[in-house]
Formats: structure tokens, sequence, C-alpha cells
């Protein structure tokens, strides 16, 4: 892990050189434990050049020559002084993620460095995953994948949709889920969703592909709504099998649906074909949106791709110590794919009446395409057989 930790400061490094920032100062519990493999309470100093430091509010107990406990922030500069560390020119900070007290605090610590705002500096470094990354996200792939065969045994005649959301739930942590759903930006979210038939048109606050109306404590998701025939059942739940997520989605159904439906379904996976041909080093992000959206547009389905009365304005996203990584396959992203990028495309449909339809899958970036790691079959399943 020693190893795998080096190589991930390096790239943080290597930010912060074209960048030309001095150093950075990371705060959230995702980016240190990117950076430093396990989370703690703090700040890590991470320079250009030099050591990084570990400054600890907690927990307890932890060891070595670059950690130092602390009980506020205007400890560090003392520190840093008296081990001959000099101020930072430019210091990058999570500008995004923290308060504005925070950020005013830090800069009263460091009156003579320069402020970055580095939180998307930090998510493009994370965006290429390591070896040792995509390993661990395969890892979550594959159990995601059992535990999404075992749907079928879960589903009784006259559930709600909440009553088999539970079911699935118990399922996924049955094969070893950890149940923490993280995303980045003010969303909430338990384990994923299960949308059934109209509830899949409800718009949510939250920018996911899909919304679902939840309850008003929780406005994603199941509704405690029926399960009836003719309707769709699209199940969205997030695979954190091994701390790094993968994101899968298949659609299940209550007898047979209409012919609109099956139609749908089979364009949400020639756009993920498409996507899977076309996702490799070099392509754009926006590019790789307006080929989806042409062939919704070719099949007729445009005003149903990505929902009805609330359209996700995306088809796929990254994936990795979040669920909504960069990059985005977005209108307006001039981003560029590289190799190592691990994505979720999600190519989907709503259909008034039935519900949604459609496929995700997490595919691994290359250099002449992409790989998809969650290996399922894509057909309807109709639970009633």
């Amino acid at each position: 892990m020693i190893k795998e930790i080096t190589l991930r400061q390096a790239k943080i490094r290597e930010q912060l050189g074209l960048d030309k920032v001095d150093a950075c100062l990371l705060s959230t519990s995702v980016n240190i434990l990117y950076a430093n493999g396990s989370i703690f309470s703090g700040y890590y100093y991470i320079p250009a050049e030099g050591d990084s430091i570990l400054f600890v509010k907690r927990p307890v107990g932890m060891e070595g020559e670059n950690i130092h406990y602390i009980r506020k922030p205007e400890q560090m500069p003392e520190i840093m002084k008296k081990r001959g560390i000099r101020t930072p020119g430019k210091l990058m900070v999570e500008g995004d993620e923290m308060g504005h007290t925070e950020w005013t605090r830090l800069q009263a610590c460091f009156p003579e460095s320069e402020f970055i705002n580095g939180t998307t500096c930090l998510r493009k470094v994370r965006s290429i995953k390591t070896d040792y990354e995509v390993s661990l996200i395969k890892a979550s792939a594959e159990a995601h994948v059992r535990a999404y065969k075992r749907i079928p045994e879960v589903y009784r005649p006259g559930m709600t949709d909440t009553e088999f959301a539970i079911e699935i739930e118990y399922v996924m942590r049955q094969e070893g889920n950890q149940g923490l759903f993280r995303t980045f930006g003010d969303m909430d979210a338990f384990m994923g969703s299960v949308l059934a038939g109209d509830n899949a048109a409800v718009a949510s606050p939250y920018d996911f592909a899909l919304g679902g109306a939840g309850t008003v404590f929780n406005p994603i998701g199941a509704a405690g709504h029926k399960l009836i025939p003719g309707n769709s059942i699209m199940i969205d739940m997030c695979g954190n099998f091994s701390g790094y997520l993968d994101d899968l989605t298949r659609t299940f159904s209550i007898g047979r649906l209409p012919d609109k439906a099956y139609k749908a379904h089979q364009v949400a996976i020639d756009i993920q074909q498409c996507m899977k041909d076309e996702m490799k080093e070099g392509a754009v992000c926006e590019d790789l949106y307006n080929k989806a959206i042409k062939i919704a547009e070719k099949a007729g389905l445009a005003d149903c791709f990505m929902g009805t009365t609330q359209q996700a304005k995306f088809v796929g996203h990254g994936v990795g110590l979040v669920i909504n990584e960069l990059p985005v396959l977005a209108l307006r992203s001039k981003e560029i794919i590289k190799s190592n990028m691990t994505i979720a495309v999600e190519p989907k449909f709503v259909i008034k009446g039935v519900g949604a339809v459609g496929v995700e899958d997490t595919y691994l970036v290359g250099k002449n395409g992409s790989e998809r790691l969650t290996h399922l079959d894509f057909d309807i399943i109709d639970l009633t057989k």
C-alpha cells in the first residue's frame, strides 16, 4: 500500500506543478483517503516538494514522524515553522467543499499565501485510476453482479417498491456491500434507487439520471407504490463492495410490457454499445453525449430519453471513491477522455404508464475503446416467470 500511496501523491504533486502551486491542504474525507489510504479528521499538507504532513484531530493513536496532533488549525503554521518548512506562496484547498468560515480561518492561518480552489483539479487527479484502484472497482463490479443475479429470488407478488428495495438492499449487504453511497455535492441516497412504474418520471432535486418521489426526507427512489402488472422496475443500486464504487442498472418487469418499452430498452443497449466503442483515449465528453442523443432522436425517443418531466443532460459519469466522479458525458463538457478512467454509462428511457427501461454498466477506458466491468445480461427480466 505504501507504493500505491506514493504513486497517488506523485499524481497530486504533478498536478501542483502543472498549476504552479506550492502545496495543497486536504481536509475532506475522500481526498484524505485517496492521498493517505485511510481517513482521519484534520488536514493533510502535501507540498510540491518534500514530505507530506498529517495534522490530526482524531482518531487518537496515530504515530509517525510526519504526524502531528492539533486542536485547531492555527497550530499548523507553528509546527511548520519549527520544522523549517517555508510558507507556501500558493496554497490549494478544497474550496467547493468547505464553508466560508473555514476558508477565512485558514486564510488567517496562512496570510502570506494565495489561496487556490483546487476541488476540480483534485477530482481530475482521481479520475484517472491506478492499476490498484481498477482492481478494487473490478472486485466491486463482480460482487455487484452476483447480487443482481439474486434479485428475482426476493420478489413476491403484492410487494411495494419500498419492500422490494429493502429485500434487494439485504441481498446487497449479504454479498458484501458496505452500504455507503458516497457522492460529490449536496446529495443523499441510501444505496440507490428502485423505480417502479410512473414513479420513475417524478423529478428529483438531486443530480441523478432519474428521480422518484422517495419521501420528504429522502426525495429519491421508491415511494411505497405497489408493483403492478405492466410496470417496469428499474434497479439502480450503488456497488460499494471494495471501498471503491461501481454502478450497475438493470430493468425488470411485472409481466409483459408494451412493445414501445422493449424498443426503447434495445435503443439503450445500442447507445451503450456505441459509447463502449467510442469511449476511448482522446474522445471528447460532449461528442459522446451528442452521439447518444442522435441515436435516441433517430429512434423517435428523444422526448423520453433520460427522463420526461425533467431530463438529465448527461449519459455517463466517472466512478471511484464517489459515485459521481469526473468525467461527465454531458452537454458542454469539453473534457478529454483518458485511459484508465472508469465510467458508468447509463442510457435510460421513461415510458408513460410503464416506467423506466434501460441499462447502466461500468467501463474501463483504454486507448482503442472500453472494457465492460459489470458482466450481466441486458435483457428485461420478467419477475413473474
